[in-house]
């Protein structure tokens, strides 16, 4: 068995192959002149059962067919068996049709990969479970949020609170609270769907003085992390820590995280952070993976 890497997590890759004890293959990606991808497989001899590592993040459409163009060489280099590892499945949130003339884009994502005859789908931390539903076989669904609680669980005090920032995070951020001995502080906020706009309109519970931790699953653009964070702020909270499985980095969305009003972000490497990016603490997610593949 091998592991092969596309362009988008290289470093990922490597840590899994390290934690399988297994080759990383080796692989050219590169983009001809008009900018149409070019996969070129230098690995002198190709595995009968092959892994490959691509996360569908920015650029998403790129790093799409590049793992499609993945795929096919090695197909054609001797792979029989692919295991895809798509640590964030782009296209994620669009799971269904939102107005009239939309596309179902997860959809037609899932029939894209599924072309590729993969043996295996591993994901980790699905945005919603209708995701599974535009898959024609299973795929397989990992958490890394146990990383993210056991961080904070070698270091909350009695000051600290758990804050879940929306509704739809309250379940398992009570979980974390009970884990971690702290009070669950509940956010309640609206969102315009015109312009996106969140604004917080209240909560229940006490953060004055406390040492605030949120947990969701991912951060796109971090509007809800900035609004509830200034919020929590303003109402005397000491300090903020937030813990998310995918940070997607959105162009300009960790400078604004910095300056806001977050003390520490805490994330996962399902998706690689871009250089030069500071103010986060990092996760790897290749033991979770080695064990299930292993498994």
């Amino acid at each position: 068995m091998q592991v092969y890497s596309g362009s988008s997590n290289p470093a990922l890759a490597k840590k899994l192959a390290s934690k399988l004890r297994v080759r990383l293959g080796k692989i050219e990606v590169s983009r001809f002149a008009n900018d149409e991808g070019r996969v070129f497989v230098t690995e002198p001899k190709v595995d009968s059962k092959v892994i490959v590592v691509q996360s569908l993040s920015i650029p998403t459409d790129t790093h799409l067919v590049e793992f499609c163009l993945i795929c096919d060489a090695l197909r054609r280099k001797g792979a029989k068996q692919i295991i895809a590892v798509i640590p964030w499945l782009g296209y994620s949130k669009q799971d269904k049709v939102f107005r009239e003339g939309e596309a179902l884009s997860i959809k037609v994502v899932a029939k894209i990969l599924e072309l590729n005859f993969l043996d295996k789908i591993y994901v980790l931390n699905l945005h919603s479970q209708l995701i599974k539903k535009s898959f024609r076989r299973p795929i397989i669904e990992l958490t890394a949020r146990p990383l993210i609680e056991d961080y904070f669980k070698n270091k909350v005090t009695r000051d600290h609170v758990v804050v879940a920032p929306d509704k739809g995070s309250v379940a398992s951020c009570r979980q974390l609270a009970k884990d971690l001995g702290v009070p669950l502080v509940k956010i309640t906020k609206k969102r315009d769907r015109k312009t996106g706009i969140i604004a917080v309109t209240g909560m229940t519970g006490e953060v004055k003085g406390k040492r605030v931790i949120i947990k969701d699953d991912m951060i796109a653009t971090g509007s809800t992390m900035i609004e509830v964070s200034k919020f929590l702020k303003a109402k005397g909270a000491k300090s903020i820590e937030v813990g998310a499985v995918h940070h997607l980095y959105v162009p300009g969305t960790q400078s604004r995280l910095n300056r806001d009003g977050i003390d520490q972000l805490v994330v996962t490497d399902t998706v690689a952070a871009p250089a030069g990016t500071r103010g986060i603490k990092v996760l790897s997610v290749a033991g979770i993976l080695a064990k299930a593949i292993r498994a």
